[in-house]
């Protein structure tokens, strides 16, 4: 079994800065994606950005050029640096990780508990 705790979530004024950090209880075997999602009331969870196991990043359209998604591997971290905080940035924000906690198949996804960010006018 492996924990994703989360930290680094708070208030903000806009225009802000805030580092999310995800550190797993434990190493991977192997590592297909890690990523950020984010979640309001009413609506879906959004993908804010991922990280493949290639290197390759995808970002949503709303954050292109204010946040930067990043991993430290050697620590079992993933991280979201934001920037230019604006108040439709308030959100739950949850990191997954997809892969594999021992060598036999199949790949999981799993889910920090969530952390809130929320960004004042």
């Amino acid at each position: 079994q492996v924990q994703l705790v989360e930290s680094g979530g708070g208030l903000v004024q806009a225009g802000g800065s805030l580092r999310l950090s995800c550190a797993a209880s434990r190493s991977f075997f192997s590592i297909n994606a890690m990523g950020w999602y984010r979640q309001v009331p009413g609506k879906q969870r959004e993908l804010v950005a991922r990280i493949s196991s290639g290197g390759s990043t995808n970002y949503a359209d709303s954050v292109k050029g204010r946040f930067t998604i990043s991993t430290d591997n050697a620590r079992n971290t993933v991280y979201l640096q934001m920037s230019s905080l604006k108040p439709e940035d308030t959100a739950v924000y949850y990191c997954n990780y997809r892969g594999r906690i021992f060598s036999y198949p199949p790949d999981y996804n799993y889910w920090g508990q969530g952390t809130q960010v929320t960004v004042s006018s």
